[in-house]
């Protein structure tokens, strides 16, 4: 009985429409099947491995979490097995932030060699990683976990309407979703690898818009800020704003083009004047945070570690935008935080 389940278990990530029946005496080798296009492509390639006795293949359809302790209780887990038949139900699948994962529904009748046959049913799931936020090597999507109980069910009822025993899993968050597509399309080249898989910050911002009319409802926004990249003393951000009337767009940063002079033209001597000959926007926000009470991003980018020369905003949230209310300036370099404010519109209503 064990040895059975031990071989259901590890075929719970076999998982495909139809019945195949394990290579074993005089039955026809199975064709060679190894295609990693989709889901269920990965099920039928892992279904060939395990036909043809291609155990190494078959173990490497897994990503880090393996189907048993170690290769070789996988390859006992199908001694005595002579015959799976495997139904799938409806693919799920949910997005996080630089992977895809598919949730099937699965029920397994395995038949061993004495003819006596018992039914499993579960879930498993496949995980397929963006290929343009991966390093070398190039890991295509892989088999990442699985459930797998014996069920009283015949075969052809086993199959689980869905994974899980709860509710069925919550709506997608469209407008999460629509964010992190755009941020992987723009940046997927540009940030660290490491914090292109990582989940934003999100923010709900309501607030009465200036038009509204009385008995209108408060309007919402949406705010999601993304790690993009750290260095010596700076990290990079990138943030998006979300709303029902203008979508998913990428927040830009009002900052001032200052003329800075320096007394003999010493750039960390001392400072003799400093003029602001322009403004420009940016879509990068250095060492920044979000306080959700006051509604303002603030920035700070050193240009030394020391942090002594520096330039830093605050952005204010009014009527469903950021603007820039406050910039200041600290290039003396002498050892000290003494930064001059060269804009100022906190008054402002």
């Amino acid at each position: 009985m064990r040895r059975v389940l031990l071989a259901a278990t590890a075929l719970l990530s076999l998982a495909t429409t139809g019945q195949t029946a394990l290579a074993a005496g005089d039955t026809p080798e199975a064709p060679y099947v190894d295609d990693r296009s989709s889901a269920d492509a990965v099920v039928r390639s892992l279904y060939s491995a395990i036909n043809r006795h291609e155990f190494a293949r078959a173990w490497g359809y897994y990503g880090d979490t393996k189907p048993a302790k170690d290769f070789d209780t996988f390859v006992k887990g199908y001694d005595g097995t002579d015959m799976v038949e495997v139904k799938t139900g409806p693919i799920s699948d949910e997005g996080a932030a630089g992977s895809i994962y598919y949730n099937v529904p699965v029920a397994i009748q395995a038949t061993d060699k004495k003819g006596e046959a018992k039914v499993f049913a579960g879930c498993y799931t496949l995980r397929q990683v963006n290929a343009q936020i991966q390093a070398p090597p190039f890991q295509p999507i892989f088999i990442d976990k699985g459930a797998l109980k014996p069920s009283t069910a015949d075969f052809d009822e086993a199959l689980p309407p869905s994974c899980g025993d709860g509710p069925p899993p919550p709506k997608k968050d469209a407008a999460l979703e629509q964010t992190k597509k755009a941020f992987l399309a723009g940046y997927a080249d540009q940030c660290d690898k490491t914090l292109l898989a990582n989940e934003p910050e999100t923010f709900s911002i309501k607030y009465r818009d200036k038009d509204a009319a009385a008995g209108d409802p408060d309007r919402e926004t949406r705010l999601f800020h993304f790690a993009c990249s750290t260095a010596a003393y700076n990290e990079n951000s990138i943030y998006y704003m979300s709303d029902d009337v203008s979508g998913v767009r990428q927040l830009q940063f009002t900052e001032p083009e200052m003329d800075i002079r320096y007394v003999n033209n010493d750039s960390e001597g001392k400072v003799e004047s400093m003029h602001i000959v322009g403004f420009r926007t940016t879509g990068w926000a250095t060492n920044s945070d979000y306080d959700k009470d006051a509604h303002t991003i603030t920035t700070f980018n050193k240009w030394r570690g020391a942090g002594d020369a520096s330039s830093s905003g605050t952005y204010l949230f009014r009527n469903g935008d950021f603007s820039l209310v406050q910039y200041d300036v600290d290039a003396s370099y002498d050892g000290e935080q003494n930064p001059e404010t060269v804009v100022d519109y906190n008054t402002a209503p």
